[in-house]
Formats: structure tokens, sequence, C-alpha cells
């Protein structure tokens, strides 16, 4: 009897509707769904090299290869006897400055251009951490992974460290005098000959340099090239507006939204800004129940799809084809292609139906490597819905002389060739590495008389130049930057340049006959020119202070739709559907692999595919099948005549009949992490398909002939941490639908007590918590990247990884449910759950793990001597053991200098035989509670936020103390959807869960 009333119980009720209709039928990986009679066939033995993993014995030369570079790019010292060196105290301390307590300072970080303001922290004159800037619009205090793993890039003793001359060592003042000289000779031609090639910039006093230096010297031409290029964005705003505009969108005022294609989450300009007002609108609690709608077509897998509430996959070229059918069903006389629709019309009935139930609030969203038809075809239907001037904002474009990149490079090309180039600069950028291969820049450059090349690396292209100047990193330098809406910053160093380097600015300045430029000088004097109040000084600190430059975005702009958008619209074109498609993505961690030599990046997981070091295709399980193809074979792609050797890998979700490629890897000149890792993808990208083209051709390399069924192909392990910290066989992933949400609310749905045979402890103080909304999390990583920064975690290597032995505190768990050609997206973060009955604590024979009286599941390292027992208990599988001596490697290494800096001296360095996991960030929390003891009071809510909580662009981690009622943690852990991971364990975890909710169109609901 008792039983049954368990089962009928309000709790019964609410766990049985956060399951899915799969019941517990998620898979987090294609070898754990073949276990199933369906899938067995197509995918047995589909990772053979999972077994093998840690009988392989790892290399004597690899080993010493990783602890010297890799693990020295992790950011931990050793813990031995530092080298002699005289110290002398300070006899009058500089301002502010006081010993163990860090200062923050405002300033941005630009990705492709674009600004996103910061905060960095600095102890001692060493910048040690980068969070968010909340008064800042296109960061609102969250940041993005490569805004975390920046402070690692300033410390990378990789970097350009000399002036060289031919490869060479040379000096400043050998340029300095070559440069005169040179300069004479153009004074006397106006500048014939000379040529810019920069990156995409949107700072105002480098743009006005420029611009100033282009009326010295009127025969000069500055050309602009970014492989990540948004030539479509501009050139659709164009076709559509008959102006190039800059498009900003309103997701917090959106409640359908539909994406062509778009991965507004986790690339596009302003996508921090964009992932906060979207998950706002996905938020619920007991008084707020209304979500947002989001619909995803997509050719890849990608952050926006994976929180979809209805996706298709669909090929990028075809995206086209669905843009123009929605506007026909809108009302707009457009033409129709005559390639069938790739989606089911019923399927495209009901999102368009949703779109017109909401006028003024609907959003229909392009990505930026579509064709400029799909983007102007977006601009005619967002106005159509009326969501210009409400979800749709237009302001001039945020770029500094915007072009066609393409374009420009292109004419460059020509001019090289045609020997009009006598003197080129390269500001920025690695078009050596990164053009398209079909251009031959590499031929065309031996054209130029005097190549010039300043960047942080020498790389590819200071390889090919004469001189290679070393350039200043953003945390080094003074400038400025213009966000996704406009608004200004201005950068401030937080330290003297680390290698000498000079910043952009500086160069410019030389190239004008400044023979001692100051950057700082520069952009003060660029806005003491542009203010027109009373108080420049006044104005000038508050920018700074603020990191944001005041009533500085862009001035909304009233925009319409030309008539004759229909006529002016290129004609489809038919999509060969026997054919292939290829298309090219910056990858999710290195970008375009100007984050190669990143080592925290490159061992990031990436979200979806969870692979680590590497860039293989990706591929359809359907057309994987249909090709003989199993995970991690090679194959050669042959692609307009050009062949490249790469694994497969196969991607749930992925679109059939393509193949994705990601860029930035096969880097030769990266440094000593990024080089000769992953495949350069480059060497198939073309200027006339940039981002996706039909013709692909593939077959399995390793055997003369190589086609598909000869058995003996060639197969390459990848490393994948998508198996590793399994769960499995537990109910981990609740899933419900607005629907019972809403239904589930009334109820009494508290977790009930279980008997235990220890004593329960009385927290009468604090009682530190954590409960992480699965709702709004996207799986972006950011929070990874920032628990590695703040906690001194070091990085192990691909061979490591491949074994299970990566050291993130924090992970994010990956789950499908459904079908592998379309699934559902689940991510699930996994710190350390502090169980206040912690499995860990009672098999430690030294006590290394214990328990405080607040909670929190403590790690004594000191005490540690590594027997693992603690591991072995763990359900979460959330602790991490040192293998490696990695901090006595670095003793030694040559970049310990500049790496030492890096560390967080608020945290414990490890040695090798410790084990480590996440501590809330304790360190945090004991600097509130001394700053609440000075001041005789208890600790605010929300005054300690953990790392993990202040990177994440949707706020989906909260921290508090539990035993206050009032405290936001507690209100989110009374809400009816939340839970706790392996309850039925009984270890009474700290870190519990908000289930993720779905918001399905009820039309498309058995679809």
């Amino acid at each position: 009897m008792k039983a049954q009333d368990e089962r009928s119980s309000p709790i019964e009720a609410i766990r049985a509707r956060l399951r899915t209709d799969h019941g517990k039928g998620f898979w987090r990986s294609l070898e754990e769904l073949a276990d199933t009679r369906e899938f067995r066939d197509f995918l047995d033995h589909e990772f053979p090299y999972l077994a093998d993993l840690w009988s392989a014995p790892i290399k004597r030369r690899d080993a010493l290869k990783l602890m010297a570079a890799s693990v020295a790019l992790a950011g931990l010292t050793g813990c031995g006897r530092q080298p002699e060196e005289e110290i002398i105290p300070y006899v009058r301390a500089p301002e502010h400055l006081i010993p163990g307590k860090p200062l923050y300072f405002a300033t941005a970080l630009t990705h492709g251009g674009f600004a996103q303001g910061v905060l960095v922290e600095s102890h001692m004159g060493h910048p040690t951490k980068v969070e968010g800037n909340e008064l800042h619009p296109a960061s609102l205090g969250a940041t993005d992974v490569f805004a975390q793993a920046a402070i690692l890039g300033l410390y990378d003793p990789d970097r350009s460290q000399l002036v060289t001359n031919w490869g060479e060592p040379s000096s400043w003042e050998a340029f300095l005098s070559d440069l005169s000289a040179k300069r004479t000779e153009l004074a006397s031609t106006n500048g014939a000959g000379l040529y810019f090639l920069t990156e995409t910039i949107t700072s105002p006093t480098l743009g006005q340099q420029l611009k100033d230096l282009l009326k010295a010297y009127p025969q000069a031409q500055w050309h602009q090239y970014d492989p990540v290029s948004r030539d479509s964005v501009r050139a659709g705003g164009q076709l559509a507006l008959g102006k190039m505009v800059e498009t900003i969108f309103r997701f917090d005022q959106a409640a359908v939204i539909v994406s062509l294609d778009a991965d507004f989450l986790g690339s596009q300009p302003g996508h921090v800004r964009y992932a906060r007002d979207f998950a706002q609108q996905r938020r619920v609690d007991k008084g707020h129940a209304a979500m947002n709608r989001l619909y995803a077509l997509e050719s890849t897998p990608t952050l926006t799809g994976a929180m979809a509430d209805h996706r298709l996959p669909v090929r990028a070229g075809r995206i086209e084809t669905v843009a123009r059918a929605m506007a026909r069903r809108l009302g707009l006389d457009v033409a129709l292609s005559e390639d069938a629709l790739p989606v089911p019309g019923t399927w495209l009935d009901a999102v368009v139906e949703d779109l017109q139930r909401h006028p003024g609030s609907s959003l229909i969203v392009a990505g930026d490597h579509q064709t400029p038809a799909v983007h102007a075809l977006t601009h005619a239907m967002n106005q159509h819905l009326g969501n210009f001037g409400r979800t749709v904002i237009h302001t001039e474009p945020v770029e500094i002389e915007p072009r066609n990149q393409w374009d420009s490079l292109a004419r460059l090309l020509e001019d090289m060739k045609a020997g009009k180039v006598d003197t080129l600069i390269v500001m920025g950028g690695n078009p050596v590495f990164d053009a398209p291969a079909d251009l031959q820049l590499a031929e065309a450059l031996q054209n130029v008389p005097l190549r010039i090349h300043w960047g942080l690396y020498a790389d590819e292209t200071a390889r090919l130049c004469h001189w290679h100047l070393p350039a200043a990193h953003e945390l080094e330098s003074w400038s400025d930057a213009r966000a996704y809406d406009g608004t200004i910053t201005i950068l401030q160093p937080l330290i003297a340049p680390i290698f000498g380097g000079w910043s952009a600015h500086e160069l410019v300045a030389l190239l004008m006959g400044d023979a001692n430029p100051s950057g700082h000088d520069i952009v003060r004097a660029y806005w003491q020119h542009r203010y027109s109040g009373p108080d420049f000084e006044g104005f000038w600190r508050r920018a700074l202070r603020d990191g944001v430059v005041p009533d500085s975005s862009s001035p909304h702009k009233k925009v319409s739709v030309r008539t004759d958008l229909a006529a002016a619209l290129p004609p489809p074109l038919p999509i060969p559907r026997q054919e292939l498609e290829i298309q090219f993505r910056p990858d999710p961690t290195i970008w375009d692999g100007r984050y190669a030599n990143n080592g925290w990046l490159q061992e990031m997981p990436k979200p979806l595919s969870k692979l680590t070091w590497d860039n293989p295709a990706l591929i359809s399980p359907h057309t994987a099948e249909r090709l003989g193809l199993r995970n991690e074979d090679m194959v050669e792609l042959s692609y307009q005549g050009r062949r490249l050797n790469l694994p497969i890998w196969i991607m749930p979700g992925h679109a059939d009949d393509s193949i994705t490629l990601y860029l930035g890897y096969g880097r030769s000149r990266a440094g000593q992490v990024g080089s000769g890792t992953g495949v350069n993808t480059y060497l198939l990208r073309t200027s006339s398909a940039p981002w996706f083209g039909s013709g692909l051709t593939i077959h399995q390399s390793g055997l003369e002939g190589g086609f598909f069924g000869i058995s003996g192909h060639e197969r390459v392990a990848l490393a994948s941490t998508q198996q590793h910290h399994s769960m499995q066989g537990h109910d981990l992933v609740r899933v419900m639908t607005q629907a019972a949400f809403q239904a589930a609310s009334s109820g009494e749905l508290a977790e009930q007590p279980r008997a235990s045979m220890y004593p329960d402890y009385n927290y009468e103080g604090y009682a530190w918590g954590m409960v992480i909304d699965q709702n709004a999390c996207i799986g972006c990583n950011a929070c990874v990247i920032a628990c590695q920064a703040e906690n001194n975690i070091p990085i192990v290597g691909k061979d490591e990884v491949k074994r299970g032995r990566e050291m993130h505190w924090l992970r994010i768990d990956r789950y499908y449910a459904g079908a592998p050609a379309n699934p559902q997206v689940y991510f699930q973060p996994v710190p350390c759950m502090q169980c206040e009955r912690a499995p860990c604590e009672p098999v430690c024979p030294v006590h290394a793990s214990v328990h405080d009286s607040e909670g929190i599941n403590n790690q004594v390292y000191n005490r540690c001597v590594g027997t693992r027992t603690c591991q072995s208990n763990c359900p979460y599988k959330v602790r991490r053991f040192n293998f490696f001596g990695y901090t006595e490697a670095l003793a030694t290494n040559e970049g310990a200098s500049s790496i030492a800096a890096l560390r967080n001296p608020d945290v414990t360095v490890r040695s090798r035989g410790v084990m480590e996991k996440c501590t809330y960030c304790i360190q945090r929390i004991s600097a509130a509670r001394i700053e609440a003891k000075k001041e005789n009071r208890q600790i605010r809510d929300g005054e300690v936020v953990t790392a993990c909580q202040a990177a994440c662009p949707t706020r989906a981690i909260v921290f508090g103390d539990i035993n206050d009622r009032h405290s936001r943690v507690a209100e989110l852990k009374a809400q009816p959807h939340h839970y706790a991971l392996l309850a039925e364990l009984n270890t009474k975890p700290r870190t519990t869960y908000l289930a993720r909710l779905r918001n399905p169109n009820p039309e498309l609901e058995d679809g």
C-alpha cells in the first residue's frame, strides 16, 4: 500500500513528466545507440580504439614534448624551488597597488573585429583573468571562450619576440632606417605602389589614421580580407535595402524565431548578448511560464539548432529554396526554385502560420555564410511581418570602410601579379595560410619587392615577408573598437608589451613619419579632437573606468525593402541532387586558425562533436552508411581539381549528402602547440565557393584504388571525450514541455528526505549551493575555460585525452534523444556535486577529501597521496587525477618566465599524483567573507560569483546560500522542475538542476 501511494504522489507525477517519451532513451554517442537491434549492424565496431586506450604505451619523446610545450601553455609553474633571483622591496609602492588584492580594469577584446567589453583582473601588475563587463551591451557581464582564453594568448612564449629580416634577427632601428628611405621614395610618387592589407577594422582611431595616411599618399591602396568575412550579409542588405547596413536582432522581444542556417548563439557578432536575450525568453518559474519558440533549419549541427524546439537538417545550398518557399507562403512575389522543397510542406506551413500569428514579435535570421539572396529575402520577410524597428533594428555599418573583402583580396592579387605592388604591408591576419587556394597568394607574393608583416606570431605569412614586426597584444595596447551595435570601448593596456611589440596605431604613425609614437597619445588625441563637451578629462576617465564611451552606440535607421526586390534577386540556381556538397565553417574552438596555439582552446571539447585537437570531416549517419564509411576512416576528398586526406566523423543531425570541414587546422608555423595539428582545409577552399558548393567526391584512403568496400583501409584515432566519465544507466537529463510545466506548477513537488545510516548535519551558518538551469544552458563551454583560467588547470595533450585523462574540473555532457538522423540535443554541465553525504569522503585513507561547516567538499592537496579511491567512489565522475609532473616540466621550460605570470595566486598549484576537483571557487568565497567581516555583516546574496557563473552568457548557473530563503539559489531549488542528479543514491548533492523545457508547436508535435 505504501509503495502504491508513493507511485501516485505528486513527486512521481512530475518525475514522469520530466522524462521524455523515450524513457531512458538518451544516448551520448553512436556506439551507445549501436547496442540497440536497429542500429547494431550499421554501427558495429564504431569506435575500436576505445578498447586499447589504457593499454597503449606512451612514448617517451611524446611525453617530453607534451610537458615542455602543451603543458607550458596551461599556465602553471613548478612547485619546487624557484631559481635564485635578487628582489628589491618597494621604496614607494605604485598608487592603488595592495599586495594580495587584485585590481580590475575595463577594456575590450575583439573577435572578427567586433569588440566585447571585459574586465581584466590584475595581480601585482600581471593580468590573470578575464571577466565580462556588466556595463557593456555586448557583454552584460558575460564572455565567450575566446575572451576567456585571451589571457593565455597574452603570455604565449611562442609569440613573436623580435624584429626579423628574412627570418634573421634584426632590430626596430634597422627597420626604421629601411623605412625612412622607403618613405622618401613614396613621397615622390604620392604613394604609388604602396598597398595595405588589413583584417576587418572597427577602431575609429585606426580607421582615421589609415584615411590620413591615404591622404598623404593618394596613390596608395587599402585592402581588407578576413577569412570569416560577412560579405554575404553586406551584399544581402545592399540588395534588399539599397545600402549597406548593420542588422541588430532583439531576441528579448521575439516570441517566434526562425533560423535559416544561422548560429546566432555561437558565432555571429553579438552572440554573447544574443544568447543572454534568447535565454531570458526561455526562463520560466512559478509565476511566469511563457517561452519563445525556435525553429531551426541548418546544414551542420550548431548550438542554435541544439536549442531549437523544432529542427530540420537541410543542405546549405538548399536553404535558399526554403527561404523562397517561405517568402511565397508569406505573400511575397518571389520566384521559386525548380528543385523540390527539401522540407515537408506541412512543416513549413505550420512555421509560416506561427510567424503570422506574431506580427512584430517574430524574427527570421539568416546565417552569415548564406547567399546574398537568402539575406535579402530575410529582410523582406521581416519587414512583411512588421518586425522592422521592433525585433529587427538597422544602423550604419560598424566596420570602418565596409566592402566586399573577397573582391578586395582578388583585386590585390591581380595587382600583385601585374607588378603594380611595390610595397605591401600586411597588418594582422595570415593570408598566406587562409586565403582561397585558387588565388595562389604565396606565389603572387613573390612579385612584390618589399613585403612587411606585422602580427602576433612569425606565422606562414611572416615567413614569406622581408620584414616581420612583432605586434602588441590587445591587453598590452591602447586602442578603441566598436561592438556589434556600434558601442565604442577604449582599450587600455593591463601590462607593458611583454615581448616588445608595437600596436597598429604606432605602426601607422611610424609610416607617417612619427619617430617616437605613443599609442596612448594617438588614441587620446583622436578623442580629444572628437569630443565637444566642456570637460574632456572627465569624459576620458569615465570612458576608461566604465569600459564604454557614453552614447556611442549607432543610431537606429529607418529603412525599407525596395519594391522591385523580386526582379532584382538573382534567379534560383538548381542544386545537383546526386553530387555531394562541401561546406566550410570556422572551428568552434580555434576559429579561422588564429587560436591554433592556444592549448586551452585546443583541448576544449567542441560542444557537439566532443572532439579535441583535430578537425575531421563531419558527415551524416545516412550518408556514411550509403558510402560505407565508419568513424575515423581516412578518406580522400576531391573538389575542383584539389585533393585532401583527412578522417571522417559521423555526426548525428548533420544534413545528408553534405560534408562539413572546419577551418583553422593544419598550421605549419603556429607554435609548439598548434603546429602540425589537424588538417589544413583551406587547401580545398576557393574564391568561387568560399562557404559551400557541389561536386565533391570521396574515396577511402590507404589502398591503391581505395574505393569503397575494400578492406584494410586506413584509420586514424581521434581524441573525443563523448564517452568519458559516463554515468550510463541512470536517469540524468530530464526534459518536459511547457504545457507539462504549467500543469505541474500547482503541485507540491519538494524532494522527500530518504533514510540514511549517516546522521544529518545542521548547517547553521552559510550553506553554499548551486543550481544549473538546463533550459538556459546552450553548451558554449565558456564556463569550462573560465574554470580552467581561474583554477590553474593544466592541459594534457591529445594522447592523454584519448586515454580519458583530461583535467577539466567542469565538463558539459551532451546527450541525444531520438533517431540519429535528427535527434534532439541536450546539455548538462557537471561540476563537483558537493554532496552532503559524499561517497568520496569515507574512503580516503588520509582524510584529504573533507567536508566543511558550510557544506563544501574540500580537497586537501597536501594530504592527498593519490590512491584514487575517492575517484572510484564518485558516482558523478567529477574528480581528476594529475598523472604527470606538468608543473615540474614547466620549471625547466624556456617559456616558464612568461607563463609564470599567468597563474592565479589565490589558487594552489598542484603537482603530480594529486586528485583535483571543483571547490565552488572557494577562494572567491573566502575573499567575500573577509570583506563581510571587515564591515561586520553577512555575505550578501550574489556577492560570491563563481568563475563558471560569471562567464555564462545565459546566466544558467546560479550560486548562493541556500539557508537564505530569499536568495536566488533557494528560490530556484523550490521550482517545480528542480531535481538532483542521481538523487536515488541519497548523496544529497548541493549542485542541482532545473529540467530542460521544450515549447513545441502543437501542430508539429507528432512530427
